[in-house]
């Protein structure tokens, strides 16, 4: 099976410059090592030495965010869509722009 994979900015150098990428996988955990294979580094950039998502990053599945769905065991069809976003910091809470 096969999905999309769109990549952020600050990952394209591990992906050749590529903003989208084919992947395929049961899960999220299998997507990723299976990327890994053709885009060596994409890995570390996504998983801590615990094997856990690192903070700052999101991954979607077709819009979802995949900590609110069965985080790297969520489970991946043919076409979907997986979105790799980096978290955005900044401001403080109930100070919008500050």
């Amino acid at each position: 099976m096969a999905m999309l994979v769109r990549i952020p900015t600050p990952l394209r150098a591990v992906t050749k410059g590529s903003a989208e990428i084919r992947g395929d996988g049961e899960t999220v955990a299998d997507l990723i090592e299976n990327l890994e294979r053709s885009y060596p580094g994409l890995k570390e950039r996504l998983i801590d030495e615990t094997g856990d998502l690192r903070r700052f990053v999101n991954i979607y599945v077709n819009q979802e965010d995949i900590r609110f769905l069965q985080g790297k065991k969520t489970a991946l069809r043919d076409g979907d869509e997986v979105s790799i976003v980096p978290a955005i910091a900044g401001g403080r809470a109930g100070h919008p722009g500050v």
